[in-house]
């Protein structure tokens, strides 16, 4: 049991040599990552809409074709619409993921 709260000690405050080093450490990180700007997430934006939108249309073609060619009970062209919009969000899932893991891996290498 302890006989009152506890507290962390007061961490001392940066000097004016370690501020200036840390900002200029940010400076050279941010030209370094210059590459990660609006463009690239204008890019990235273009990467995910595409990379959903072929799949899910692709399946709604292929979709409208068997059920001209081969009509049954069930339509083809919504479960296929549904099928690619599936693929298509997993395509996605997957290039956002690998950019996000791309970008950390580049900020950890200019901490280090």
């Amino acid at each position: 049991m302890t006989d009152g709260p506890q507290f962390e000690p007061l961490k001392p405050a940066p000097t004016l040599g370690e501020e200036v080093g840390a900002k200029a450490a940010r400076k050279l990180r941010a030209r370094r990552n210059a590459a990660y700007g609006v463009w690239f997430g204008l890019g990235m934006m273009g990467l995910v809409g595409w990379s959903v939108a072929i799949p899910t249309l692709l399946g709604a073609a292929l979709g409208i074709w068997l059920d001209q060619h081969f009509p049954g009970r069930h339509a083809w062209t919504l479960a296929l619409l549904v099928a690619g919009l599936a693929i298509g969000c997993f395509n996605a899932w997957h290039w956002v993921t690998k950019e996000g893991n791309a970008i950390e891996e580049d900020q950890g290498d200019g901490d280090a």
